[in-house]
């Protein structure tokens, strides 16, 4: 494995400095962590935030497995005695994947083809004569009958040659420029044709916009490429991409025929064509296709990435006693209360939609609870009967004249969680639908500590989630949760273990060691305790003790985000400012006359200086947004209830690269496209508005067989 080329091609590639490359590699090998490395290691990374970090994270990953695939070719080519010295240097030196492919494609093994069964006829030395265009031994003819061989299938001179050219044709469609030169023309000027199967011509389905489509494939969107694969895949639509043959078979014989008057220069010519229709093209097609769909694929993951990014780090109501209710007809409403910490105080079940006695007692038991337990919140699932529910609630804080809040909020995921073997050990013995109340009660109080719990896949903030690899869809969201679990920070005395696993340096194993340590010996007392944990050694400590949060240490240091390896710093900070650490916490005045170049030392230059001075200056706090809400018109409950022109307030559920949807309470969410974002021209959605904005919206239309809706936001 060569790690200079590795992390010389990263250089070039991301255009950052050699040497934080080299050091941000020399830390990942070592198993550092990305958030550790962004924050308590920008001495080793120039200050590299965790965006670059992953990127060169990413590539390191790329190069690594080029390498891997470089040494199996070049074995394979020696095996069959034809690498050459110049053949090794090309190889060794190159740097893309598809490439790399098209200078092994000659050497590599194939399926049996029309080129392989003229090879076994004991043709190849003749195309060899031929594809050399030099004068010939003797007469076409005369050399035509040497390869002539009944026994061997070859009957006469005609078929001999048509062999011969078949070979030929594969040469050509083997040749390394040949596909890079057809791949770019295809990639830069193709135009991709969409078309629906006859069958499904007088058929409205979703796929209508593309029934009789075409676009450029350079600047095709991501979700409409994905929107025709998956028509395709369901049968319903084609594909084709067209790209002018004419111009490219021709520069393919330019580049193939050499002498005009040949011995076989029509034959050549001829298999020029038929290279590029029967060989090239098809194969190219897929490939560039596959090539666009992977680009389509990864703004699909970063979309779903961002958008459960903004979706984790919504703002946390805090710590308040909640009313959680799953709302339902039938099986009726269940509700849960939970306590400041999370845990549940109480659950029942109420059927307000069974008659009016039943819609009295249940506006009666919602006034009960609260009073009961003192609730400050109540978050209502936005499933079915979400707005009914709504309704009943309201009408019981009329009534009874509660002074307590609610609102609807997304229970996207609650029953994947209901369901899980994290809530079936929480709560053993409860039925489902309470423990989607549970849930839905505590993601109003710390969204990010219970969305962890779930899968994210089942959250339902991406665009084409099932159409895209799988395997890198979970590689993106896992770092994603990861990424906002230690942005925020965690507190260990009451951390889960779906949400301890995320800490950097810490496995489902250790955080499964942690709560039982803690269960066993009561909260930790400090941040060194964790050493005490069974199977978290120096290396764990390292990686996860800055992000771990003891609200009432003995060292105030320990709820902060300042890592436990500087803590001898702040303490002569503190010594020469002659108070105590406690004293220097929150101390702006005192904090902003230390001067940092008297503690550099050792590994600890001044970006951690500063960020220590950051973190003292307001320690432990939480980097999410204030809570706010909305509030849905209790006029407006379903579909049939929207008109055109209509003004109304919603929360933003996702955001995809074509707009926003938004939840205005009638169970179907609205699309607010691109083009209806803003005033002015807009890009990427994300520059205007993110999962779980409150948005002032206008109707624009309704199709409610279809259940569209059409909306427009209005700037404030």
């Amino acid at each position: 494995m060569n790690k200079n080329f590795i992390i010389n091609s990263i250089t070039a590639d991301i255009g950052i400095k050699r040497h934080s490359v080299q050091g941000t590699v020399d830390l990942l090998e070592g198993g550092a962590t990305i958030p550790f490395i962004a924050r308590y290691r920008k001495e080793r990374t120039d200050g590299l935030d965790e965006t670059e970090i992953r990127a060169v994270f990413d590539k390191y990953e790329y190069y690594f497995e080029l390498e891997k695939r470089k040494d199996t070719i070049l074995r394979t080519i020696e095996a069959q005695g034809k690498l050459t010295k110049d053949l090794e240097k090309k190889i060794t030196e190159c740097t893309d994947r598809t490439k790399l492919e098209d200078i092994y494609l000659p050497y590599k093994p194939k399926k049996r083809t029309r080129a392989t069964i003229a090879k076994e006829k004991g043709l190849e030395p003749l195309a060899i004569l031929i594809y050399s265009q030099e004068s010939l031994p003797a007469s076409r003819d005369e050399v035509l009958q040497t390869y002539v061989n009944p026994g061997k299938g070859v009957r006469t001179g005609d078929e001999a040659l048509a062999g011969a050219m078949d070979i030929i044709a594969e040469w050509i469609s083997d040749e390394e420029y040949l596909r890079g030169w057809i791949r770019d023309i295809m990639k830069k000027k193709g135009i991709l044709h969409a078309r629906v199967k006859p069958k499904w011509r007088e058929k409205k389905t979703k796929y209508l916009q593309y029934y009789d489509f075409q676009e450029d494939l350079a600047s095709i969107p991501s979700h409409r490429l994905l929107a025709i694969r998956r028509g395709t895949a369901e049968n319903i639509l084609s594909w084709k991409i067209d790209v002018g043959d004419t111009h490219i078979i021709d520069f393919i014989r330019r580049m193939t025929v050499k002498k005009m008057n040949a011995p076989f220069a029509k034959e050549i010519t001829d298999a020029c064509e038929d290279s590029f229709r029967r060989l090239i093209c098809p194969s190219m097609e897929k490939e560039v296709f596959c090539l666009k769909s992977e680009d389509s694929e990864k703004e699909a993951i970063r979309v779903f990435s961002t958008n459960l990014k903004n979706l984790l780090l919504a703002s946390p109501a805090g710590s308040c006693v909640v009313m959680g209710i799953d709302p339902g007809y039938r099986t009726g409403c269940k509700i849960a209360l939970i306590n400041k910490n999370g845990d549940l105080l109480e659950y029942s079940t109420i059927y307000p939609f069974a008659g009016k006695s039943k819609r009295d007692e249940a506006v009666k038991t919602i006034s009960e609870l609260v009073l009961k337990h003192n609730a400050e919140l109540i978050a209502i699932g936005n499933g079915t009967a979400s707005r009914e529910t709504d309704d009943i609630v309201r009408e019981s804080i009329q009534e009874y004249g509660l002074s307590v809040h609610s609102l609807v909020i997304s229970e996207a995921g609650a029953s994947v969680y209901s369901a899980s073997s994290i809530a079936k050990e929480e709560f053993p013995d409860m039925d489902v639908t309470v423990r989607g109340a549970v849930s839905i009660g505590r993601r109003l109080q710390d969204p990010l500590a219970e969305l962890v719990k779930i899968d994210p896949k089942s959250i339902g903030v991406g665009q084409y989630q099932h159409d895209v690899n799988q395997k890198e869809l979970k590689r993106s969201l896992d770092y994603t949760v990861e990424s906002c679990v230690n942005y925020v920070g965690v507190e260990l005395n009451t951390a889960s273990i779906a949400l301890l696993s995320y800490v950097s340096g810490i496995n489902r194993g250790i955080a499964e060691n942690i709560v039982l340590y803690r269960s066993q010996n009561g909260h930790f007392k400090n941040r060194s305790e964790l050493m005490q944990v069974d199977k978290l050694g120096p290396r764990s400590f390292e990686q996860c003790a800055g992000f771990l949060r003891i609200r009432d240490s003995g060292n105030p240091l320990d709820n902060s985000g300042i890592h436990p390896e500087t803590y001898t710093i702040v303490e002569q900070m503190a010594v020469d400012a002659d108070i105590p650490v406690a004293k220097l916490i929150r101390n702006k005045e005192v904090l902003s006359k230390i001067d940092l170049k008297r503690y550099v030392a050792g590994q600890f230059g001044l970006p951690t200086l500063k960020d220590i001075i950051k973190e003292l200056k307001k320690p432990g706090l939480d980097p999410r947004k204030e809570f706010s809400s909305v509030q849905f018109s209790s006029q407006i409950n379903k579909l049939e209830d929207l008109s055109d022109g209509l003004i109304l307030s919603g929360t933003v559920t996702n955001v995809t690269n074509f707009g926003a949807f938004v939840d205005i309470g009638v169970h179907q969410d609205g699309l607010i496209h691109i083009s209806r974002l803003c005033s002015r021209f807009v890009r990427d959605p994300y520059e205007i508005v993110s999962v779980g904005d409150v948005v002032r919206v206008k109707v624009l239309g309704v199709d409610i067989p279809l259940k569209r809706i059409s909306l427009e936001r209005i700037e404030e």
